[in-house]
């Protein structure tokens, strides 16, 4: 079998490929928000990974939470895996500010505002750069 997005996840914007997964981007301008999707298939919850994986996913979250804490300087980083409406792993990486549409409610009690498309493509390049960084 092949990797292969499930389709909620087909609609988000590639950033780039790590080597455990996939960094997709939520067109929210709301919140600076992304996603790590375990490069595996058939991959539900996280304890479907053997522990190796486990552990590479670790370090990719921190690597991603890490740039996204450099780029944006929130006040608080959001970490999940939520697969309630997307039943394929993926870790959301969300930066909130105090300041923010819905602090301290979560990020889906207010209605998305898509960025401009150049403003997203400037964006997904920035958040490229800081992810790959040190590679």
């Amino acid at each position: 079998m092949t990797f292969e997005l499930h389709p909620n996840l087909q609609k988000k914007d590639f950033i780039c490929d790590l080597d455990f997964c996939r960094v997709l981007f939520e067109d929210n301008r709301n919140y600076p928000w992304i996603f790590l999707v375990p490069r595996q298939e058939n991959v539900k919850n996280m304890l479907d990974l053997p522990t190796p994986a486990r552990l590479q996913l670790m370090r990719e979250i921190e690597r991603a939470e890490t740039a996204m804490n450099r780029l944006f300087k929130p006040d608080q980083t959001n970490v999940a895996m939520i697969g309630n409406m997307t039943p394929q792993l993926h870790v959301h990486i969300i930066c909130r500010f105090k300041n923010d549409a819905a602090w301290p409610k979560t990020v889906w009690s207010e209605k998305p505002i898509p960025y401009e498309p150049d403003e997203k493509q400037k964006l997904i390049k920035q958040i490229k750069q800081e992810i790959l960084k040190d590679d």
